[in-house]
């Protein structure tokens, strides 16, 4: 058991955890405020947000979006035209790859993530596979490259952040072409004017700043998708790819906060504790378990508002006075559930093992 940080007299370790570099990656990016997981909807500037390199100021009216290679009839569209497609709008929730790095033993120097690197917007675009089919891709293709505006420098290599979908990736996702978040346009870090949506997949894959669509005949093999976001045991290991979200859930800490730790303190009686759970692939939440003086406890689905949004859920606890540890665990449908012990890779990638929360009980 930690010091009770309540305490007039509780000591601070001041022994550092994390690089330098580390931190001003912290200082760039941001994660979801805990407090309001009560939210079906995160509110748009605590939506989590990590971005590789320099944010790319593009004017709406100069942007434009390029399907070229191995297409029949390649083609460009601006923003205007994209906007004037059918039009939809869809919660999604979304997580970075990275979310739980810093719980992984040893842990994979980059942006340190604890759980905050989640959030579920209403996102607003139009669907991508009519403006596929347009463009008519050949039978040869292999492989769809989705580029951005965003340039700059990883381990040496310069290059454009893109990722790549099959052809048979693409027809089994519900990929989006988005211009609008939480009932406004993107703003610039979060991919303006235009990004890819990628549902049930890890945020890696909806890239920002979309401004090209390349059909290749080969596999491509661009620094996002081949060097980094794939499972390793070790540097030599050629890995598999990171795609679809792992099954997890989070609770929204109860009480109040200590300023330093986080850790948490309320009052002696029934405390409704809530949360929310996501799966990927669509693939529903089928239970969430609360551990409770040392047992799990079902806890009660509160509902998901779309296919690829998370799942809230609710528990009561008579708490009593002391130092509790919390936790919640999730399983969905196919029976995939969370792990009590992180696992390890060297990207520190999908991480879901369960979220602890320290209480302190008056």
């Amino acid at each position: 058991m930690q010091d009770n940080p309540f305490q007039p007299d509780a000591a601070r370790d001041e022994r550092p955890e994390f690089t330098r570099d580390e931190l001003g990656l912290a200082n760039r990016n941001s994660g979801a405020l805990l407090e309001l997981l009560s939210c079906d909807i995160t509110p748009t500037g605590t939506h989590y947000l990590l971005n590789h390199f320099d944010v790319p100021v593009i004017a709406p009216d100069q942007h434009s979006l390029t399907l070229e290679g191995a297409f029949h009839a390649p083609y460009s569209l601006t923003l205007a035209e994209i906007m004037a497609q059918p039009q939809i709008t869809r919660p999604v929730t979304m997580e970075c790859a990275g979310n739980g790095r810093a719980g992984m033993d040893p842990r994979p120097l980059s942006m340190p993530w604890i759980y905050e690197a989640i959030g579920t917007s209403e996102w607003t675009g139009t669907p991508l596979a009519p403006l596929m089919t347009r463009a008519g891709p050949k039978d040869s293709v292999q492989d769809f490259a989705f580029i951005g505006a965003d340039f700059g420098y990883d381990k040496g290599v310069p290059h454009h952040y893109g990722r790549s979908l099959t052809p048979a990736e693409l027809a089994e996702l519900d990929v989006m072409l988005v211009w609008g978040m939480n009932g406004a346009p993107l703003l610039p870090q979060h991919g303006a004017p235009l990004r890819l949506i990628v549902p049930g997949w890890y945020g890696m894959a909806s890239v920002k700043w979309l401004t090209k669509i390349a059909a290749l005949e080969s596999r491509y093999t661009g620094f996002q998708q081949v060097e980094t976001y794939r499972f390793r045991a070790h540097d030599d290991d050629p890995g598999t790819p990171v795609n679809r979200i792992h099954v997890k859930s989070l609770m929204k800490p109860p009480g109040l906060p200590d300023w330093f730790t986080r850790a948490r303190m309320l009052e002696a009686g029934r405390v409704t504790l809530e949360g929310r759970a996501w799966s990927g692939a669509g693939v529903p939440i089928a239970r969430v378990e609360v551990l409770l003086d040392g047992e799990w406890h079902e806890a009660e689905l509160t509902g998901r508002a779309d296919t690829y949004a998370w799942t809230g859920w609710r528990a009561d606890w008579e708490a009593t006075p002391g130092a509790h540890d919390l936790a919640c665990r999730a399983t969905d449908a196919e029976g995939n559930t969370q792990p009590l012990v992180a696992g390890y890779n060297t990207g520190g990638f999908a991480n879901n093992v369960v979220q602890r929360v320290r209480v302190h009980v008056a």
